[in-house]
């Protein structure tokens, strides 16, 4: 569904809750024959589209699934770059979030991530 679609709907309609599961970067890239890191850098882009959507349709909470304990098991070079995106992406959006009054809250084991991710995370 579009933001367009949503904007549409009246706004007894929109649901207060929507929890997306991120999963297909991987394979989104591989079948674009690029870098199954650009398909994660993708991700983000859809990341920000879905922010932007549910803070304008006035949906209230929106839960991310993007990082299960599994995802430590994928090449080790993928796992450095997802939490190099990560940290990049909380430093990048957090502002943009803060002024629009969104708030930002992990959940789950954060204590494998490195120490810098783990203190913009607090900072954020």
């Amino acid at each position: 569904m579009t933001s367009q679609e949503l904007t549409a709907k009246p706004r007894e309609r929109v649901p207060r809750h929507v929890a997306i599961v991120m999963d297909g970067n991987g394979r989104w890239a591989k079948a674009r024959k690029l870098p199954r890191l650009m398909g994660h850098q993708k991700g983000v882009e859809s990341v920000r589209t879905a922010i932007q959507a549910a803070a304008k349709t006035g949906v209230q909470h929106l839960t991310l699934f993007a990082f299960s304990s599994e995802n430590w098991n994928r090449p080790a070079d993928e796992v450095k770059g997802l939490m190099k995106l990560f940290l990049v992406s909380l430093r990048r959006e957090i502002a943009a979030l803060n002024k629009a009054n969104v708030r930002v809250r992990l959940v789950g084991d954060l204590t494998a991530f490195s120490e810098e991710l783990q203190e913009q995370i607090a900072d954020s």
